[in-house]
Parts: C-alpha cells; sequence; structure tokens
C-alpha cells in the first residue's frame, strides 16, 4: 500500500463535515494522545513488569499514522511529501548515515 492509496482509505473514517482546520486540530491532538498510549505500552514493560506487548505498539502505531494523515489531510499535502521531506531533511543532517558525533555536535535547524 501506498502513502496516497493510505491517505485516501484513511478518509473514509474521518468526519466529512469538518473544516480543514478542525482536520489539522483532530490530527495534531490524536497524534499527540495515540503517541502517549504507545509510550505507555513501553512504560508497563520498563518499570511495571509487563511483558513487551507488540501487537499493542503495532496498534498504535497505526492510530498514530491514522492521525499523520488526518493531519496531511487538513493541510492539503500528500503523506508521501512529508516523508520525503524529512528524508532529505535526515541526508542532509547525516549525509554519510547516523553518527553520535554528528548528532550531539549539530548545529539546531531554526
Amino acid at each position: 500500500m501506498t502513502f496516497e492509496e493510505y491517505q485516501r482509505l484513511a478518509q473514509r473514517t474521518s468526519s466529512g463535515k469538518m473544516q480543514l482546520i478542525e482536520k489539522i486540530e483532530n490530527g495534531l491532538m490524536g497524534l499527540n494522545g495515540e503517541s502517549g498510549e504507545a509510550i505507555d505500552v513501553l512504560k508497563k514493560h520498563k518499570f511495571q513488569g509487563h511483558s513487551l506487548d507488540r501487537n499493542k505498539i503495532i496498534e498504535e502505531l497505526g492510530d498514530v499514522l491514522w492521525y499523520i494523515a488526518e493531519t496531511c489531510e487538513g493541510l492539503g499535502v500528500p503523506m508521501e511529501k512529508v516523508a520525503g521531506f524529512n528524508i532529505e531533511k535526515l541526508k542532509n543532517r547525516y549525509p554519510d548515515g547516523f553518527s553520535s558525533e554528528r548528532s550531539i555536535n549539530r548545529k539546531e535547524e531554526g
């Protein structure tokens, strides 16, 4: 499945009555909520003796992805463009691949 297909299919379960700004708000709020649910799985494993529930993490990542698609829809940008922009940023930041030294000594981007 491509990002384009995913974004289109995800919209089947989004409210069609929302303004674009509301899609952005819903997307960003939901993204933060679902990210919190994902980290809670790790917290339970690390500090409360639970086994690491990989399936729950996968489920939460899917929810994060849905909210990314929702935000992109509100912004009027394809998910593929966001993914491409991120890869270009990482190539510029780490042209030879990740290194701790380059991470520690990199200039903050404005």
